[in-house]
């Protein structure tokens, strides 16, 4: 049995401030099906022999399929000289670099990684990162509370149903009022949007690309946001922002995004990462670590963490936010990307996945009953219409080596027979040739 350092006299009082009569009652919840009965394990096996086991599991995962799923994350290729760079000891070995004296290299690291992400969203500040995307779209809304002491926010429905997800779970227990503005066959409905704003809204949260891949200038509706004194929040695909119009052009007070297709593998959901820059009024508002640049009394440049609000430095009521995972590995790992691709880099596989969605478009809307959900302007990934369920099109052409999409009638009702198809530099043309084959084929029902 584990120590248990309470009585039996003191685990009775605390069951009785909670109302409760046993310990099994703090379970209650738990389905029986679900709770052990016992903990009898099987015999232990040799090292050689869960090898083998483990190795027979991997040969039934299907490996080399051509996939165009992406909805918020892509399969992008990694160079080998970023998790190269990422694996020196000194890097993945690293704690939070609490003492300045003896962490130069991560910070100076992480000072860079912040400047990148200026620069590539066009935004004046930047932190050293927080979990993923999701929870720096979170984190930016609570910054937009702390910020304005109002309550409502306003939130596009063409917003990453998943970031949706995230957002209400967060905010459950918050007095916080979330309204989201319904968007139509993937498009957001901007006077609707601008009509909801007024002087009780905290925040305005809007994504570009959309989860539909739609492509959108914000810059009239943020000026608007400016008007009443609202915090506009974009998330944004940060590869694209290496071509589209940025957060900061338009105008944005804060900027987030999924910084997983900057170097990152898929790898199963994570570890992911969670960029988050700002506008330099909002800077103290802003969660989580950031580095600054400075010089010593003998002036020697050095490199410090600043603006510490977190829970752990300052007064609890104090802090913006508890976050404190060391998320500067997969920081390290995008910055490392970022510099291997240079701009030029970034513009030229950005423009590849744009014209490679483009040529995938044509080629699928040829097929008859294959129609795009809408018109507008879309990056490396668009939504089809389908003369057929959308689940039954994937699983059957998984069989055939190609994963097409994502089922957007998972999120949305009606969309039972519209696909979320994303293309990446790895995808080509001979690749989409082939998949407007196959469905083509099984259209016709052949």
């Amino acid at each position: 049995m584990p120590y248990i350092p309470h009585t039996p006299d003191q685990q009775r009082q605390m069951l009785e401030v909670i109302g409760l009569g046993a310990m099994d009652e703090l379970f209650q919840d738990v389905p029986g099906s679900l709770r052990a009965t016992s903990f009898d394990l099987p015999p232990g096996k040799s090292e050689m022999e869960v090898f083998s086991f483990i190795r027979q599991l991997s040969w039934r995962n299907s490996t080399g399929l051509k996939s165009f799923l992406g909805a918020g994350f892509y399969d992008h290729y990694i160079p080998a000289a970023a998790p190269a760079i990422v694996s020196r000891s000194e890097f993945y070995t690293a704690y939070t670099p609490y003492q300045a004296e003896a962490s130069q290299g991560s910070l100076q690291a992480l000072f860079e990684y912040q400047s990148a992400m200026c620069r590539l969203l066009d935004m004046e500040y930047s932190n050293a990162s927080v979990y993923d995307g999701g929870t720096a779209i979170y984190e930016a809304m609570m910054m937009a509370v702390r910020h304005t002491r109002r309550r409502k926010i306003i939130i596009s429905g063409d917003l990453s149903p998943i970031y949706q997800h995230m957002l209400k779970c967060y905010t459950k227990n918050l007095r916080l009022e979330l309204i989201i503005i319904d968007q139509s066959s993937g498009l957001p409905v901007m006077d609707s949007l601008t009509s909801a704003l007024d002087h009780d809204c905290a925040a305005l949260i809007v994504q570009n690309p959309n989860f539909f891949g739609n492509i959108y200038d914000y810059a009239p509706i943020f000026a608007r946001c400016r008007d009443l004194s609202i915090v506009s929040i974009i998330s944004v695909y940060p590869l694209l922002q290496s071509i589209l119009k940025t957060p900061g052009q338009m105008g944005a007070d804060i900027a987030v995004a999924e910084g997983q297709c900057l170097g990152l593998p898929l790898n199963f959901g994570g570890p992911y990462l969670g960029i988050m820059t700002c506008a330099g009024h909002l800077i103290r508002q802003m969660p989580g670590r950031i580095v600054g640049k400075t010089r010593d009394s003998e002036g020697k440049e050095g490199y410090v963490l600043t603006l510490q609000a977190r829970e752990q430095h300052i007064r609890r009521e104090k802090a913006t936010s508890n976050i404190c995972s060391n998320q500067s590995l997969c920081a390290l790992q995008a910055l490392a990307y970022v510099c291997l691709a240079g701009p030029e880099g970034l513009q030229s596989t950005a423009r590849k996945c744009v014209e490679l969605a483009h040529y995938a478009a044509e080629k699928l809307t040829a097929v008859e009953g294959v129609a795009l959900l809408n018109h507008a302007p879309f990056g490396n990934e668009f939504a089809l219409s389908l003369p057929m369920n959308a689940y039954e099109l994937i699983g059957e052409l998984v069989q055939k080596g190609f994963v097409p999409g994502f089922p957007l009638g998972r999120y949305y009702q009606g969309m039972d027979n519209c696909l979320l198809m994303a293309c990446t530099e790895k995808i080509t043309r001979q690749d989409i040739g082939v998949l407007a084959e196959l469905i083509r084929g099984m259209v016709r029902g052949d």
